[in-house]
């Protein structure tokens, strides 16, 4: 009995979710990237719907485009402001349940929009709902993943979890764009709540906080004993957000990243497809152009990934936005009744560069800001979707004034290169930066 009793208590104990154990052949991060690609691009349906919905919505309601243009600049912005709180939130509550809980309110905002009769409440349900769902699970959510999950190959992996955003308008737009054409905007927006809704149960059964709740250390690095939640979300996004703001890295970061989305997000994406049938060129086709779009910035941003982790991220910058500046400045002279070659070399090397920034400035936020890396991000987002909304607005009230987009399209030519010049200014750190909300 006595032999069993040290037997037994010689025995190794049972693993635990917490303690950790033997690497699989296959890392599980691998796995959660795996979730989060496919939650990004389920979710990604709505952000393919804005551009689609104008002349419908003008033909039927008879709202002005700026009217229109201005629910969609509130989806931008909340989008970006909603998302350093988000990344709080997911220290707090975990990524699981926050990014469940988004992708619920974008179903329901997108779903109510079907029985909408007035201008304010295409704001309330598009504008404010769907934004703030959308700004919960944004490129925050990506951040987070990436910084929990991956020692090694960050940059990668970031460049992967971007380009699921582009995947998802490729997979949608064509679609929507379709159902937008032969059966009415309606359809499509219910098509995106489903889409939205369908993703729900992937991410509460798969998706996982923490590696240490599988019990491995992230990949490439060591095991960590999972932190305690983080309370005080809001606070600690607030704090995060004054400590930065006393650098110049943020401010230069903020504002290229405002570029961005005003030559991204704000202006092509909410502006190509009406500009382009001004030209006479059908919705349809000019919808399958933004698809191709995003086949090639699928291909440009895991490319920037794999520069990112080999280069330095603020000269990657310089030269990603001077090339999208040259572009914008040939399109007005492109647009025409039917696609024509010079019109796909555009398309070809738009897509390449569309979100091919996002590594190079999540890494510079990492080098720069360390453990709160995502929350700085996640302001910086904010500004990136500040400037979508502003020129989402801009172009449709200049559309409404002119009678035509050149104005617009030239003006973010010239801020592109203002941003490759601020690019070249940022500094790297001398010393490894701690937590700023400990700061």
């Amino acid at each position: 009995m006595a032999q069993t009793t040290e037997s037994a208590a010689s025995a190794p104990a049972p693993p635990t979710p917490s303690s950790p154990r033997r690497t699989p052949r296959v890392h599980r991060a691998w796995f959660v990237a795996a979730v989060t690609f496919v939650t990004i691009i389920g979710a990604a349906a709505f952000a393919s719907l804005p551009g689609l919905l104008i002349e419908p919505l003008h033909e039927e309601f008879d709202w002005s485009r700026g009217t229109i243009g201005f629910a969609v600049s509130v989806n931008l912005a909340l989008y970006g402001l909603t998302a350093p709180f988000a990344a709080a939130l997911m220290d707090r509550f975990g990524i699981r349940r926050v990014v469940a809980v988004a992708l619920t309110i974008i179903s329901v905002g997108s779903l109510l929009t079907v029985w909408m009769t007035a201008a304010w409440q295409l704001v309330l349900f598009w504008g404010v709902l769907v934004g703030l769902g959308s700004g919960s699970m944004a490129l925050a959510f990506a951040a987070t993943v990436t910084n929990r999950w991956f020692v090694a190959r960050r940059g990668l992996v970031t460049g992967i979890l971007t380009a699921a955003g582009a995947s998802g308008q490729l997979v949608f737009l064509p679609l929507l764009s379709w159902l937008v054409e032969d059966h009415g905007w309606r359809p499509a927006a219910v098509t995106v709540s489903l889409a939205a809704l369908a993703v729900v149960p992937f991410v509460w059964l798969l998706l996982r906080d923490h590696p240490a709740d599988t019990g491995l250390a992230p990949y490439g690095g060591e095991y960590a004993e999972k932190p305690a939640p983080v309370t005080g979300a809001a606070r600690r996004a607030v704090t995060v957000l004054l400590k930065a703001a006393r650098t110049g890295p943020f401010w230069l970061l903020a504002g290229t990243f405002a570029i961005c989305g005003a030559s991204t997000n704000g202006l092509v994406k909410t502006h190509f497809v009406p500009a382009a049938h001004d030209h006479g060129m059908p919705v349809t086709a000019a919808a399958g152009l933004l698809a191709v779009i995003g086949v090639f910035d699928v291909v440009g941003t895991i490319a920037s990934g794999w520069f990112t982790d080999r280069f330095e991220a603020r000269r990657l910058l310089a030269v990603y936005y001077a090339l999208r500046g040259i572009s914008l400045l040939f399109l007005p002279i492109l647009l025409a009744p039917t696609v024509n070659p010079p019109m796909l070399f555009f398309i070809v090397f738009y897509g390449l560069d569309w979100v091919a920034t996002v590594p190079p400035t999540i890494a510079l936020c990492r080098e720069h800001y360390g453990e709160d890396s995502a929350i700085v991000f996640g302001w910086v987002l904010a500004s990136h979707q500040v400037g979508a909304a502003v020129v989402a607005f801009a172009g449709g009230v200049a559309r409404d004034v002119f009678g035509r987009y050149d104005l617009v399209w030239y003006a973010s030519g010239a801020l592109c290169a203002a941003a490759a010049l601020m690019a070249l200014v940022i500094r790297r750190p001398r010393t490894k930066t701690p937590s700023l909300a400990g700061a």
